[in-house]
């Protein structure tokens, strides 16, 4: 695993959490652990690096790891091929079924994934296995190209139901750090940014781990977008002083009627934003909405190490051995849902996505 130290100096430009230049032999990630301390660019070339990065939330946010897992198949597609090409088949297979569990609740990673494994199947029983692996890096490329495009489509549908001068909640973050481009919930906010629509965002901490306070505040004012941050029991009190006139959140997966899986707390932050009349919009492109899942009850929730919650940045902050329940999303019903929003559109309830 090769690391470069980025000095952070001020930008205007949202991060770019994944890359995938030409010709390169490596995944290329911002390890999102050492932030908001340091900007530190990953390379990473090796299977067991690769799932780790996203078991460990190095690269996290829905499509950033289907853009992630998806690169690294074919990083691997390409050293198999030159390396060990009696073994290729095996060994693609291999790294795709660990890529695809690495989390099993965002769609995304084993979408991606198996758009890539597929094109490393075409082209006949003639096809060599750098054939196979030149088709699987085109097929990474065009996934990271279109989750950039997909996060434009996001930014401008969703700046459609903002107003200038508006004041947004969000959670966790789906931002420029959990995708390939501008973001999902945090696409209008960059969207109306850059027209001088002044808009402004209270950002929820997100406890345990903090993506709110770490990483959405941290590549808000990096972009110079005003935000103000909360520790997640403020929502409520900030909700009904009227200071909040939309909610903005991602998703991790969409189930056929509309029910939405995100960070543990969105259920939550959901429940108050309908208590207080408050429009809960969820945005997320087309690749996290799962029309096989027909609810919310269908989905396997991901259960994280209990030390998340009894320490903050290795200090402990609960008893050794207290019991913790740690997943790590909840699933707000589609009744909660004002309107859920992807690259292809504004849709309103009830939802119904099929195949």
């Amino acid at each position: 695993m090769l690391s470069l130290s980025t000095t952070d100096v001020p930008s205007r430009a949202p991060v770019s959490a994944v890359t995938f230049a030409s010709g390169a032999r490596a995944l290329h990630i911002v390890d999102q652990t050492r932030l908001p301390g340091a900007l530190v660019e990953l390379a990473l070339t090796t299977l067991p690096e690769m799932v780790e990065a996203i078991q460990s939330l190095r690269v996290r946010g829905a499509p950033a790891i289907g853009v992630a897992g998806a690169i690294a198949l074919a990083v691997l597609a390409e050293r198999a091929a030159l390396e060990n090409p009696a073994t290729f088949h095996a060994e693609i297979a291999s790294a795709a079924a660990a890529l695809r569990a690495a989390r099993p609740t965002a769609v995304n990673l084993a979408w991606a994934v198996d758009r890539v494994f597929e094109a490393g199947q075409g082209g006949g029983g003639d096809a060599t296995p750098a054939t196979r692996a030149r088709a699987m890096r085109d097929e990474a490329t065009a996934i990271f190209e279109d989750d950039v495009a997909m996060c434009a489509h996001i930014g401008a549908h969703g700046a459609t139901l903002l107003r200038p001068g508006m004041t947004v909640l969000t959670h966790c973050n789906a931002g420029a750090l959990a995708t390939a481009g501008i973001g999902t919930a945090l696409a209008p906010i960059y969207t109306m940014h850059a027209r001088g629509d002044g808009i402004r965002v209270f950002a929820n901490e997100t406890r345990p781990l903090l993506q709110g306070a770490r990483l959405t505040a941290w590549e808000l004012e990096r972009a110079g977008v005003p935000v103000t941050l909360l520790t997640d029991g403020m929502a409520a009190s900030v909700m009904r002083s009227g200071a909040i006139d939309a909610v903005l959140v991602g998703a991790d997966r969409i189930t056929a009627n509309g029910d939405v899986a995100n960070k543990i707390g969105t259920y939550a932050v959901a429940v108050l934003a309908r208590h207080h009349g408050i429009p809960f919009y969820v945005l997320a492109p087309t690749s996290t909405l799962d029309p096989q899942t027909p609810n919310g009850g269908s989905i396997h929730i991901e259960m994280r190490d209990a030390d998340e919650v009894r320490s903050l940045a290795g200090v402990a902050t609960a008893p050794r051995g207290v019991t913790v329940h740690n997943p790590a999303f909840d699933v707000t019903p589609a009744s909660l849902v004002t309107a859920i929003i992807t690259d292809q559109g504004v849709f309103h309830p009830p939802f119904h996505f099929a195949s």
